[in-house]
């Protein structure tokens, strides 16, 4: 029950994580496209700060319970399974969460520089931009379902 648990915490903040991965650079592409309009800019780059801090809380969390699903058998044989012992598809789930990480880090800094003064990517780019996390999620989701290796 404790494994159910904390795989389901995981996945909870997991997904609000995913979310902010999924939103952020929707606001950046927003940012883009309002260029004129101050009132609007404003409004945008403090949703973007305010979602970008929540993200961050949400990947620790997630980080967190994943930590604990992948390595708790260490600390806890009696209660942890261990779930990837033998196999390295958890080697490639966490390559591409990596990249994710690196992704939302990128759009964070997209949008420091946005408010700093600085030009963003053409709302096109960003756009296009935003379709790499749908791709990579796809990835992370099939390697946690099939475990093909």
């Amino acid at each position: 029950m404790t494994y159910l648990l904390i795989k389901s915490l995981h996945l909870l903040f997991v997904i609000a994580w995913m979310a902010t991965v999924f939103y952020l650079p929707r606001i950046l592409v927003n940012l883009a496209e309002t260029a004129n309009e101050p009132a609007v800019q404003a409004r945008l780059q403090l949703m973007g700060r305010r979602l970008y801090k929540f993200g961050h809380n949400m990947f620790g969390l997630a980080f967190v319970f994943g930590l604990t699903l992948w390595q708790g058998w260490r600390v806890f044989p009696a209660t942890l399974p261990n779930m990837t012992a033998g196999t390295h598809w958890i080697d490639a789930k966490l390559t591409l969460v990596a990249v994710l990480l690196a992704y939302f880090i990128g759009c964070g800094r997209l949008l420091k520089r946005k408010a700093a003064g600085g030009v963003l990517p053409s709302s096109r780019a960003l756009r296009w931009l935003n379709e790499l996390p749908v791709l990579l999620l796809l990835a992370v989701i099939f390697l946690v379902i099939a475990k093909p290796f």
